[in-house]
């Protein structure tokens, strides 16, 4: 759901505060455009994933077009990953009325526009627009492009240069495209690379962890060391590779949404424990 969950509300008549409405919603987190920008690339994806689906709904509602007049982050929060709208009150289903195409002019800061106005004498789609536009300008413009995968960054600057123009042809159809190819997209990247590195040998030892030796990373899944995802093993290679500190990782046996596998890197490999549900690798030097 785009919506917030509503679990229930109830009327309250009291001498000081009249009609009182009390509702009882799901548990969100408040939306922080700074912590947003520490989290992975995959996290901030799957957050404009589901602001896409919510800009298909607003444009085709029970109601008609529907338009947040008040788009912004504050608006909104997180549950499960997945964004969600909290404040109806500047919701609306009215399209502007006009004589003209010049009544339909939409000011923003950065840019402006000028829609055409229909026979009916109604702004065309100006409630679509003007969301787009403002999921472009608020949210796509920072979430997007930020640590994203080289080779989906073509694709990703195709679809937020089509969000500032309002070409919806391109969101509608590239965008849920993307939630299929993250993970072979990457793969291929990363094996291209793993060739020019092939003279790092790593030792496999199954059913092992190291539990210390962390070091800090960004972005990272864990606040106290390096934890990321990978597609394989190949991809974990070059990441440890890239970090001079990194003499060994270990592939967990969790995943993220998108099926990428979570991997600690460590520092070094002095303290090996059992463990059966983890497979560490340790980088063999000469």
């Amino acid at each position: 759901l785009c919506w917030f969950q509503l679990y229930g509300y109830c009327y309250q008549d009291s001498n000081d505060i009249p009609d009182t409405l009390t509702t009882i919603t799901e548990l969100g987190s408040p939306l922080e455009m700074i912590q947003l920008l520490q989290t992975s690339w995959e996290d901030r994806f799957r957050i404009c994933l589901s602001l896409v689906r919510l800009l298909h709904y607003l444009a085709h509602s029970p109601l008609g077009s529907v338009t947040l007049l008040d788009f912004r982050p504050r608006q909104f929060v997180i549950v499960d990953g997945e964004l969600k709208v909290t404040d109806l009150d500047d919701a609306s289903v009215e399209e502007s009325s006009c004589t003209s195409n010049s009544d339909c002019f939409m000011e923003f800061p950065a840019r402006n526009f000028t829609l055409p106005c229909s026979v009916e004498g109604r702004c065309q789609s100006m409630n679509e627009k003007r969301n787009l536009y403002n999921a472009y300008r608020f949210f796509f413009t920072y979430l997007l492009p930020h640590s994203a995968p080289s080779s989906l960054r073509p694709l990703l600057d195709k679809i937020v240069n089509a969000t500032g123009n309002h070409n919806k042809h391109v969101i509608c159809t590239e965008y849920p495209a993307l939630e299929l190819r993250p993970n072979p997209s990457v793969n291929s990247e990363f094996t291209q690379k793993c060739m020019k590195s092939a003279n790092t040998k790593y030792r496999r030892v199954p059913e092992a962890y190291i539990p210390d030796e962390n070091y800090r990373c960004w972005p990272s899944y864990h606040h106290k060391g390096c934890l990321l995802s990978v597609f394989d093993v190949n991809e974990a290679i070059e990441i440890c590779d890239s970090y001079s500190q990194c003499k060994a990782f270990v592939l967990t046996n969790q995943t993220t949404w998108t099926g990428r596998q979570l991997v600690f890197f460590k520092m070094a490999s002095n303290h090996i424990v059992p463990d059966p549900d983890k497979i560490t690798y340790v980088k063999v030097t000469d």
